[in-house]
């Protein structure tokens, strides 16, 4: 290809008075005039490499016509679909190994309809669930779980919430917290400790047990409707591996003060409730849960498996639904808890005060 493109650009030296029936004849040497009374011949090939012994203008690629270069163009084409390109199945969050549902639509409106329509849906519920407790945080890289964990969890509108944990094997009680309002009560029976105080916590501790809640189980558990005057903003979040709508919950305590309070995602491929963050007034996530595998009970959808995360207190739990009974009832006696005899008390009220025991009960002789 080099020697033709040298050869294209060579200029031919022809003498100035060609012998009568000669012809002209390219120069070997350039610059040097020849003459050539030598009639021409068709050229010959013995083999492949003797057209390029074969003078240039004597052996001119013939003119492209359209059909060479549509053929030309498919050949290319077919190389770089088939050397060059690759096609990938995309596998977003939600869809299942075999089948990649289209992605739905929805908008502000139909979404906050939805949690709506589903907290008033449920007026209570009795769960058996399997438990995965957890103390630690990834910001500190290190997490202990607890497993094989079986806990009842029974609620009731408008937030009376009552949790009991049992050990594992030998399911014995492990602990037992009930929240009927602005205030808690946790008994931990591995510590004979019974601990009281209010549902807001107005400084973190170090130890991790004080800082749990009943209401952040709830508000996790039961997903509270958007109020009227909460400003909404909605977000289409989708990419490669995710795709979700997310309704951003924004309150305006005064004005111009905006604060993100919470997030709640919907997954694009069914439109169900998958992730909730709750925020402070700082944006620091207060709690993060998720939810999947949605299923009716009692005629009713609810995830059964929820993964609640709070990074701040440095503790989280996975709850995955064994049974459930919606709507059927639950009696005030199922939300009283009473401090055990023998028991320390611990006040988070008072913490400077201590903890104090009661005394044991008194047997008969």
């Amino acid at each position: 290809m080099e020697a033709r493109s040298q050869l294209r650009h060579r200029p031919l030296s022809v003498s100035k008075d060609p012998a009568p029936g000669g012809e002209l004849r390219r120069s070997e040497a350039i610059g040097t005039p020849q003459y050539s009374t030598t009639r021409r011949r068709a050229p010959r090939y013995g083999n492949a490499w003797d057209v390029f012994a074969t003078p240039y203008n004597e052996v001119m690629v013939p003119r492209r016509g359209p059909a060479a270069l549509a053929l030309l163009l498919c050949l290319s084409t077919a190389v770089f679909t088939s050397c060059l390109a690759r096609r990938r199945t995309i596998m977003h969050a939600g869809a299942t190994s075999n089948k990649t549902p289209a992605l739905l639509t929805s908008d502000t409106k139909t979404l906050v309809d939805q949690i709506e329509r589903r907290y008033n849906a449920i007026h209570d519920f009795n769960a058996t669930v399997d438990m995965v407790p957890a103390l630690g945080s990834a910001e500190k890289n290190k997490i202990t779980e607890y497993k094989d964990v079986r806990a009842y969890i029974l609620y009731r509108k408008p937030a009376e919430i009552r949790i009991i944990g049992l050990y594992p094997v030998v399911r014995n009680k492990m602990f037992d917290m009930v929240s009927t309002g602005p205030n808690f009560k946790l008994y931990i029976a591995p510590k004979n400790r019974f601990v009281v105080g209010t549902n807001e916590i107005t400084h973190v501790s170090e130890n991790k047990l004080e800082n749990l809640r009943p209401v952040h189980f709830l508000d996790a558990i039961v997903l509270r409707p958007v109020q009227p005057d909460d400003k909404l903003m909605l977000e289409n979040f989708t990419d490669e591996d995710d795709a979700f709508y997310i309704v951003h919950v924004v309150r305006e305590p005064s004005p111009g003060a905006l604060h993100l309070q919470r997030t709640i995602w919907f997954s694009r491929t069914d439109l169900q409730l998958a992730r909730q963050l709750i925020l402070d007034d700082s944006g620091n996530i207060l709690t993060d849960a998720r939810y999947s595998q949605w299923k009716a009970y009692d005629n009713i959808p609810f995830p059964k498996h929820i993964e609640i995360n709070r990074p701040r207190d440095e503790y989280g739990v996975v709850l995955d639904i064994v049974k459930m009974d919606i709507n059927r009832g639950v009696s005030d006696d199922k939300f009283t808890l009473e401090q055990p005899p023998g028991t320390s008390l611990q006040d988070l009220a008072h913490p400077a005060g201590g903890t104090s025991a009661t005394p044991a009960p008194k047997t008969g002789k």
